[in-house]
């Protein structure tokens, strides 16, 4: 069995060697800047590389004071043996504590060291040589309880610099730094594009219990971010090839499809029994395809789904880590389980399948982000992530991937990231009587920013002023003038004609901004002075009343008798009726005046017509008389 086993190891390191030529194989160091701020001896700016355990705080910085131990100076120990501890006083800059490399697992010094209080560790190399990541140990029963419970951040710094550190803490000096994340992931616009190196395998040890219990605690807020269109999730899986001169031996038959194109480590390391490695393989190629299909319908973040569900159902210590059991959880998804099955293709296929091909590809590492070479492995704007595979140390990353102010709500959530503004409004300019403030938090701090409110753009430099300015800024605090409210009445003293103005308002008197008093019209404007008026004073205005039945009419200051106002009315209307009717009858009159002329002059016409000759008719001849005188 051990001879198997050996033989498995010593395969599977020729794998992932002839995985990526030895030209192009390269491991990414993810760094972060480390800044000395005193003494001056020493001040400045060095690289650190991120530990890939404990919770680096992406889109942060972490300010605290250098310490070095006088004993247990590789850390392999417990602290608390030598009487040591690194717990700082109340309101005392955090410890940061300075470790030799060498005798043990980073992890367990970093472990130790936060043990007896440290807020974050730095590794001092014990040679010179180019800055390399600190990995956790491959887990087993003692080393999985301690790198699951390391939360403090830690980076390895070169042997020059940490000796530089030493020479000024004996020499007795201060040393102030400033361990800053902020740069650590690119952060160019408002969505986030990241992917997630994991495997179906379920029966791989520790290492595999972490992951698994990762995809369900992240599903949520993976979930709630790709729902929101924030990010641009892609699930990665790792594969190896067979070497062509092993590809009819039992080791790569059990392990690879597609005739050894495509292969995995048998989940428990014996060729015998159990499940094989090129089960692995398919599954991890129906979980490609059940992505690729989903995200066809415009619905990615079904694969969460699918992969928890799969973990609860379809178990290898159950027996149940099969295609039936995977059908099963497809068909309770909505998936179309044909499109699932063209996606896959076929395994025992003499050619490539794309689909496998294309996570060969995207292992090797372009740009500046390295080979994927550390399963699992999340990848964030295409930068390699370092540190505990953990819901809020992977959000911490993922949200410091976002443009500063886009960030979703769920990155400001209490779990994720501390509320700046909560602390004296974070220094930015604030109005506390009109709960406004130009504080805004943002998943790397703060930024102070005018605030807009209802509308109202406020303008300014967001530390020391922030104005209202254009329309409607009367609404906002009354423009910072004077207002008031008594009787169910409201009056504002802020005028805006385009230019803010504080004037108080008819029926006030003052300076407009601090105070404006009512004025007492019965006195002062010889309001309401009639005879039979009657003034009473009213808040901004008066009121003004007359004896008896008659009425005040406020624009001619004066009482009429009621009845009088009647009769003038009703007056008014006979007046109106009469001479309505006085107009109808002259009209007619002249209607009737001028049709009686127009007949009787035909008339006259007719009868001079056989008297005279008209202009219209021929002169009538004279007649010849037979009598004479």
């Amino acid at each position: 069995m051990e001879l198997q086993r050996s033989a498995l190891r010593l395969l599977l390191g020729f794998l992932v060697v002839s995985l990526i030529p030895v030209s192009l194989a390269r491991f990414v160091v993810e760094k972060n800047s480390l800044r000395v701020t005193s003494p001056e001896s020493i001040k400045g700016t060095h690289d650190s590389a991120i530990g890939n355990f404990g919770i680096p705080q992406y889109g942060g910085s972490m300010a605290g004071v250098v310490m070095y131990p006088r004993e247990n100076q590789k850390g392999c120990k417990g602290f608390d043996e030598f009487g040591i501890s690194f717990k700082s006083k109340p309101g005392a800059l955090p410890t940061f504590v300075l470790i030799d490399r060498g005798d043990c697992f980073f992890a367990l010094k970093v472990w130790n060291a936060q043990k007896a209080g440290a807020s974050a560790v730095l590794v001092a190399d014990n040679i010179e040589e180019a800055l390399i990541t600190m990995d956790s140990p491959e887990e087993d029963g003692s080393t999985a309880k301690y790198i699951e419970n390391i939360t403090i951040p830690s980076a390895l710094i070169e042997k020059s610099f940490g000796q530089a550190l030493k020479k000024a803490y004996s020499g007795g000096e201060m040393i102030n730094v400033n361990l800053d994340w902020r740069e650590a992931v690119p952060h160019p616009d408002d969505r986030v594009e990241y992917e997630l190196w994991t495997n179906s395998n379920d029966e791989c040890g520790v290492k595999c219990d972490m992951l698994m219990e990762f995809v369900k605690d992240f599903k949520g807020a993976a979930q709630i971010l790709e729902k929101g269109g924030y990010t641009q999730f892609t699930p990665h899986y790792i594969t190896w090839y067979c070497p062509q001169a092993f590809t009819l031996s039992k080791q790569c038959k059990s392990q690879c499809i597609n005739h050894g194109r495509y292969c995995a480590p048998d989940p428990e390391q014996d060729f015998g029994t159990g499940y094989e490695g090129k089960d692995v393989v398919l599954e991890n190629l129906r979980q490609l395809c059940v992505f690729r299909v989903a995200n066809e319908t415009k619905k990615p973040w079904v694969w969460w789904d699918y992969v928890t569900d799969f973990q609860i159902r379809c178990p290898m210590k159950e027996k149940r880590y099969n295609k039936e059991c995977a059908n099963g959880v497809i068909k309770s998804l909505d998936l179309d389980i044909k499109n699932i099955e063209k996606c896959m293709g076929d395994p025992n296929a003499d050619s490539e399948n794309h689909v496998l091909k294309e996570e060969q590809d995207a292992q090797v590492g372009k740009g500046s982000r390295g080979d994927v070479t550390i399963l699992p492995t999340i990848v964030v704007n295409n930068r390699q992530y370092r540190g505990k595979l953990a819901k809020s140390a992977v959000l911490k990353a993922i949200c410091s991937g976002f443009e500063e102010t886009t960030e979703p709500a769920v990155c400001l959530s209490s779990d994720v990231e501390t509320n700046e503004c909560l602390d004296n409004d974070g220094g930015c300019w604030q109005d506390k009587s009109a709960n406004l403030t130009a504080c805004k938090d943002t998943f790397r701090g703060r930024v102070c920013e005018c605030p807009l409110v209802d509308g109202v753009q406020f303008k300014g430099d967001g530390y020391t002023i922030c104005e209202a300015s254009g329309p409607g800024r009367c609404s906002i605090k009354n423009g910072g003038c004077w207002h008031g409210s008594r009787d169910g009445r409201t009056f504002s003293a802020c005028l805006d004609n385009g230019e803010l103005k504080c004037q108080c308002p008819p029926g006030f008197k003052g300076d407009g901004f601090k105070s404006c008093e009512d004025i007492d019209e019965c006195k002062e404007k010889k309001a309401c002075q009639c005879p039979e008026c009657g003034c009473k004073n009213t808040w901004g205005s008066y009121d003004c009343s007359c004896s008896g039945d008659l009425i005040y009419i406020r624009d001619h200051d004066t009482c009429i008798s009621k009845s009088a106002r009647e009769t003038k009315s009703a007056w008014t209307a006979v007046w109106i009726i009469l001479i309505g009717l006085a107009i109808a009858a002259g009209g007619a009159y002249l209607v009737y005046k001028y049709r009686l002329r127009s007949y009787m002059d035909s008339e006259i016409r007719a009868i001079m017509a056989q008297y005279m000759p008209l202009d219209s008719q021929a002169e009538v001849p004279n007649h010849v008389n037979d009598e004479h005188p």
